[in-house]
């Protein structure tokens, strides 16, 4: 029996030193898990700003930290340096997305569109023995050319380029990351539309209510929404954009004004009924959850009219009135404010 165990020790030892050995390759990827559109929302303040309040690197100018990662079992045991390019499947996930122009010409205008002319990123980046795990600094200008035009499904494709010196994960989209980058600011995100109501001008008594709607950043204190039910699945919803400025105080010493206008009344015969159209903007601790904060901006008296001309020379008169309402919740624990934000 003695013989026996003295036998079998090298194999039990072989055995339980196993998990010492690497059991799967150290390939190189990025965090950036995809949703069902094939990309990765990626939610960053239109203005990074200081503790005090102050621009961190300017107006309009923020950044994201993109997490890139070795995997395995075992623990990185060199320096990689890993090269970052732009990825060029953009073009066949919009094929895939929404289909070929060749067959509808305006279908280009549901396309994401890389953005790349507004961010910057660096072309190689050491993870460190040891470490599995880095973050790859994206930087954005999203005052760049006149400023960003949230009307386009902005979105910046990168993917880990191939090295002899490593391995980028061979695993569907593993190796990229495909950044649907969407800037906010105070007022930006969506809102609950329930006490907005759409109707037919002359038939007001109608009236539909919504459920939500989207605002698009334009600058720190300016965000847009299409008008009415017009959403970004529409080719031609540039033509409908109604810009919400607000104003904390105005020359009168008013407080909380919103000033809606278009830039494109000629075309969507915007008109601005509501002559006091206000915002307030209230907290409150979750009473459950003492370090979440629920966070209100509601807009209030809102009031316009606009014609849809869902097909040409079809022209569709609208009445929009009622109530806005934007809830965000924020995890107090989570200085960093855009990780704080519950997306």
């Amino acid at each position: 029996m003695g013989l026996m165990l003295l036998l079998a020790l090298p194999f039990l030892t072989a055995c339980n030193d196993e998990w010492k050995d690497e059991q799967y390759a150290h390939y190189i990827s990025f965090k950036a898990p995809l949703n069902d559109n094939g990309v990765t929302a990626v939610y960053v303040p239109y203005t990074r700003h200081n503790d005090d309040g102050t621009p961190e690197i300017g107006k309009g100018k923020s950044y994201y930290d993109l997490p890139v990662l070795v995997s395995g079992s075992t623990d990185n045991d060199r320096d990689i340096n890993v090269k970052i390019g732009i990825s060029d499947t953009l073009q066949t996930l919009n094929f895939e997305r929404f289909g070929n122009p060749t067959y509808r010409n305006d279908i280009t205008d549901l396309y994401y569109k890389n953005m790349q002319d507004y961010a910057s990123f660096p072309a190689e980046i050491l993870i460190p023995k040891g470490e599995n795990k880095t973050l790859m600094r994206v930087n954005f200008d999203f005052t760049k050319d006149g400023g960003i035009d949230m009307v386009e499904k902005w979105v910046l494709p990168l993917e880990i380029q191939k090295d002899p010196s490593y391995q980028p994960h061979p695993r569907k989209n593993y190796a990229k990351a495909m950044l649907r980058v969407y800037p906010y600011n105070d007022y930006s995100g969506n809102y609950s539309a329930t006490t907005l109501t759409v109707s037919n001008k002359g038939d007001e008594t109608n009236a539909t209510g919504m459920e939500t709607a989207r605002g698009y950043v334009v600058d720190e204190n300016t965000i847009f929404f299409y008008a009415g039910t017009i959403d970004e699945t529409r080719t031609d919803r540039r033509n409908y954009k109604v810009f919400f400025k607000f104003i904390p105080e105005d020359e009168n010493g008013e407080k909380g004004s919103v000033q809606i206008t278009s830039d494109n009344a000629a075309k969507n015969g915007f008109v601005n009924n509501g002559t006091r159209t206000r915002y307030q903007i209230y907290e409150q601790q979750d009473d459950i959850q003492p370090w979440l904060l629920h966070r209100y901006v509601i807009i209030s008296d809102i009031d316009y009219e606009y014609v849809d001309e869902p097909v040409a020379g079809v022209k569709m008169p609208y009445v929009v009135r009622g109530i806005l309402t934007l809830e965000r919740q924020l995890n107090t624990q989570i200085p960093n404010e855009d990780q704080a934000i519950q997306w």
